[in-house]
């Protein structure tokens, strides 16, 4: 992330980005506390995003990151974003003729665990989206990551494996031309004591790097 500008326009000097910086040591405490054990938001949304009443099929998102050498990593931070159910998303900018859901709010975060790696979202699956050029788009969820050695967010998505038909015509999968690389952006459903589960691993590097977005 940049740390600022360089010298002040009205000196008559040109603007100059300062040199980037990974995310710093604190970054758990400012933006999860809870996870680090602090209590200072009132209203902490956190890594479950449907209520109780939120419509649609209740899903667990979870999964690990992985470095260039296939260990997992205990300091990422996530942040998901996502249409409800009925595949509208809770910001004023969706024109969709949609139905809204007061109790899903469509964006969370959370951290892997500090001594596992392991990370998990409650949510619902979403529905489908009108894309670009009005080519509607799979039920997916976008992800951003932040850590330490990471100079840049990283941008991807993660779609569902068993929405084999929606995926065949997504715009964006359609974009990677290796089959193989693609896969890198399924997750694989299961079962668990009665609650569905999507399993979902980022590699950050190596043989099984995870596609990420330009966007």
């Amino acid at each position: 992330m940049a740390t600022g500008i360089g010298p002040d326009p009205r000196a008559g000097f040109p603007l100059r980005e300062t040199p980037s910086q990974t995310a710093g040591p604190y970054v758990h405490i400012g933006l999860i506390p809870r996870q680090a054990g602090f209590e200072m938001f009132a209203r902490d949304y956190g890594n479950v995003l449907a209520g109780p009443q939120a419509l649609g099929e209740r899903i667990r998102i979870e999964g690990h990151v992985f470095d260039g050498v296939g260990h997992p990593c205990t300091d990422v931070l996530l942040e998901i974003w996502q249409a409800n159910a009925a595949g509208c998303y809770d910001h004023p900018a969706d024109r969709q003729a949609k139905p809204r859901d007061g109790a899903f709010h469509g964006w969370g975060r959370a951290g892997t665990d500090f001594a596992t790696g392991l990370y998990w979202f409650e949510t619902v699956k979403p529905g489908r989206v009108e894309g670009r050029n009005g080519r509607t788009m799979a039920p997916h969820v976008s992800f951003f990551l932040v850590a330490r050695g990471i100079n840049t967010g990283l941008q991807t998505r993660m779609y569902f494996a068993d929405e084999a038909a929606a995926n065949a015509s997504d715009p964006v999968l359609g974009l990677i031309e290796q089959p193989q690389r693609r896969q890198t952006l399924m997750a694989s459903r299961l079962e668990r004591e009665g609650a569905v589960v999507y399993l979902f691993d980022i590699h950050l590097q190596g043989a099984r790097e995870t596609v990420f977005l330009d966007v």
